[in-house]
């Protein structure tokens, strides 16, 4: 095998992969392509291909969106993220089904998923259809390394996230045309120790935009390499491509149930584990220490400690925080509450003010 050059390598697997069809015939292909950049559609698509649609084919999906936070199911958005800053500039946070990290996406990013029958799945030409796209594009010296990773030299332009069922297997990642890494920082909260435990110091050494390379690559452009590729390699072709936008939600019940469930409050912010948040500052009327505890997005308990000369509006501003959500709406009508109790009191109404402005700065 090692004195097999490596494009005959490939007409052997492409002609091993058409052997798994009776009668040699070449497996059915569908493609589809996302024209919105909306997030929670795109996100709703993946789960209405892996869980809906019958893995009797080879399908390719690919997509991109605009200015997004993407969490893993488990993760802490307030945590993970700088939530207030993406509620400023318009960044969506949505939480995908699976485990993993979160990550940031632009239009500058290609996103692809691959589902293919369990018994003809292989992760390898997933990634050898990616290369053989890039490579014709001008990007010659792209290369697989790892489980998950496509790179040049030692810079990642790709990476990789796999599901398997029992007659299902699903992979899907992005490629990297142009992102603005300036958003990362912004928008992310890397875990420190988890940045020390790898040994790393920066982000932009260890990747690199395709466009960097040739700039004349596009979205479009990749896109439609990446279809021909894709046809290629199976040896077959889509009758048609199939172009998908917001319309397909009223024609498609289970994808707009799937939207409506990753694009609602509960979802992306109310799954949150357990977690505590400790704030303290000082104003001209006394310091304020406030802990609560949240679950699911709300506050399930909190704690005030204060010197101030007003114990009265400590036990309200406790109250107040108790049963809302962990968010800068939560925090405002919470304020609201007191502000009721004490409409009658400029001074107080004041005072409420500095909190309100303080807490929903530092959630």
């Amino acid at each position: 095998p090692t004195a097999v050059v490596r494009g005959e390598r490939l007409c052997l697997r492409t002609m091993l992969l058409r052997r798994l069809y009776s009668g040699g015939v070449p497996p059915r292909l569908r493609i589809l392509r996302s024209h919105t950049h909306d997030p929670l559609f795109n996100l709703a698509t993946e789960e209405w291909i892996f869980r809906s649609m019958t893995p009797d084919c080879h399908l390719l999906f690919l997509w991109r969106n605009h200015n997004t936070v993407v969490i893993g199911r488990n993760q802490n958005p307030w945590k993970e993220c700088h939530v207030q800053q993406m509620e400023k500039d318009g960044v969506v946070l949505a939480r995908r089904r699976s485990g993993g990290g979160a990550v940031f996406q632009d239009l500058g990013n290609t996103c692809f998923t691959f589902m293919s029958p369990i018994d003809s799945y292989s992760k390898a030409s997933n990634s050898e259809i990616l290369l053989r796209a890039v490579r014709a594009l001008g990007v010659q010296d792209a290369q697989s390394k790892g489980r998950n990773d496509l790179v040049v030299g030692e810079r990642k332009f790709s990476g990789s996230a796999f599901k398997i069922t029992r007659d299902r297997a699903f992979h899907h990642g992005t490629l990297m045309l142009q992102v603005d890494m300036s958003k990362l920082p912004k928008y992310l909260n890397p875990n420190k120790a988890k940045l020390q435990s790898k040994g790393v110091s920066s982000v932009q050494a260890r990747v690199v935009n395709l466009t960097e390379l040739v700039p004349s690559l596009t979205h479009d452009n990749l896109s439609e390499e990446i279809m021909k590729q894709f046809q290629e390699f199976y040896g077959g072709k889509v009758s048609a491509i199939e172009d998908l936008d917001h319309s397909v939600l009223t024609a498609d019940p289970v994808l707009r149930s799937y939207y409506d469930e990753l694009a609602d409050w509960k979802w992306r912010f109310g799954e949150t584990p357990v977690f505590t948040h400790n704030l303290e500052t000082r104003f001209d009327w006394g310091i304020m220490d406030i802990f609560v505890d949240t679950r699911k997005g709300r506050i399930e308990s909190a704690t005030v400690y204060s010197d101030s000369l007003f114990p009265e509006f400590i036990d309200q501003t406790r109250e107040a925080l108790i049963g809302a959500t962990y968010d800068i709406p939560g925090m405002r009508s919470s304020m609201q509450l007191l502000r009721e109790k004490h409409s009658q009191d400029p001074e107080m109404l004041a005072r409420i003010d500095q909190l309100e402005e303080w807490i929903v700065t530092h959630i």
